[in-house]
C-alpha cells in the first residue's frame, strides 16, 4: 500500500490533481452543508449541466473552456436564484428549466460541430486533462471560495437556518444568498476537470449528508464534512490508480460507501439510546 502511494506521488500530474481535488473537496463540503439544509442541494447538478453547455460552445468555437465556463455558470447561478425567489417558480423547477435548456444547447453544439473527444473529460472527469494552467486557476478560485466562506460564516449560518428571522433583523439575506450561489458556481467550475460535470454534484451532497448522520452542530457538521470529503477524495484517487478506474466515479463510489456506513452507525446509535 505504501509502495503504491509512493509510486503515485512520483507522477507530477497526480500531485497536481490531488492538490486541486483536495481544494475542490473542501469547497464542496463547506457549501454542501448549507445547500442541503436549505433544500437546494440540486443546484450543483443544475449548474454542472450549464457547465457542459458552456464547455460544448467553447470547444466548438475553439475558445478556452474554463474562461468561457466561469462567467456562464456564475450568471446561471444568479439566474437560478432570481427564478427561485419568484413565487410562481420554485427552486426545483428553476433548476430543471435552466439545466435542461443548457444541456440541450450543449448537445446541439456537439452534434453540429462534431466535437466530442475533448468534452468526454469534462463529462466524466480526467486527471490527465488537468494542465498546469488549469491547476493554477482552480487553486486560486478554490482559495477565494474558502476565504469568502470563512469571512461570511456567521451571515451564511444565519441565512441557512432561519432566513425569515434574519431578514426581520435587518440582515441582507438576498446579498448572502447571492454569495452562496456565487461560491457554488465557482466550486462547480473548479471541480469539472477532476470530477466531470455529471459527477461534481456528488461532492456537494454526500459529505454533508454523511456528517449530518453523526454530528448535530453546524460547525461540527462542516468540519466533519470537510474531513470526510478530503479523505474520500484521496482514497478514491488511490482506488482509481490501483484498479485503473475513472477518478471521478471512484471518488463518488467511496463517498457513497462512507454515507452508508455513517447511516448504519446513526441507526445503531438510535437503537442503543432507546434501550
Amino acid at each position: 500500500m505504501i509502495e503504491m502511494i509512493c509510486e503515485m506521488f512520483s507522477y507530477n500530474f497526480i500531485i497536481r490533481a490531488l492538490i486541486v481535488g483536495i481544494l475542490v473537496s473542501l469547497c464542496a463540503a463547506l457549501l454542501g452543508v448549507t445547500l442541503v439544509l436549505k433544500r437546494y442541494s440540486m443546484i450543483g447538478d443544475g449548474l454542472s449541466h450549464v457547465g457542459f453547455g458552456a464547455l460544448a460552445i467553447a470547444a466548438s468555437l475553439n475558445l478556452a473552456p474554463l474562461q468561457v465556463a466561469i462567467p456562464v455558470i456564475v450568471v446561471a447561478a444568479f439566474l437560478l436564484l432570481r427564478l427561485s425567489e419568484n413565487s410562481k417558480i420554485n427552486g426545483d423547477a428553476a433548476i430543471a428549466i435552466i439545466s435542461s435548456t443548457a444541456l440541450a444547447i450543449g448537445v446541439v453544439f456537439v452534434s453540429v460541430s462534431g466535437v466530442n473527444t475533448d468534452l468526454n473529460s469534462y463529462l466524466f472527469g480526467s486527471i490527465l486533462a488537468t494542465t498546469n494552467a488549469d491547476a493554477v486557476m482552480c487553486g486560486i478560485l478554490a482559495l477565494v471560495v474558502i476565504l469568502i466562506f470563512v469571512m461570511f460564516y456567521n451571515k451564511i449560518f444565519a441565512v441557512t437556518f432561519d432566513e425569515s428571522f434574519s431578514r426581520a433583523t435587518g440582515l441582507k439575506t438576498g446579498l448572502y444568498n447571492t454569495v452562496i450561489a456565487l461560491l457554488t458556481a465557482l466550486t462547480i467550475v473548479i471541480g469539472m476537470r477532476i470530477m466531470g460535470t455529471l459527477l461534481i454534484s456528488a461532492l456537494i451532497i454526500f459529505p454533508a449528508l454523511s456528517s449530518m448522520r453523526i454530528c448535530k452542530r453546524f460547525s461540527t457538521v462542516i468540519i466533519c464534512s470537510g474531513v470526510l470529503s478530503v479523505c474520500c477524495f484521496f482514497v478514491g484517487m488511490c482506488v482509481s490508480y490501483s484498479m485503473n478506474t475513472p477518478t471521478g466515479a471512484s471518488v463518488v463510489i467511496i463517498n457513497a460507501i462512507v454515507f452508508l456506513i455513517f447511516w448504519a452507525v446513526s441507526i445503531l446509535n438510535g437503537k442503543i439510546k432507546r434501550k
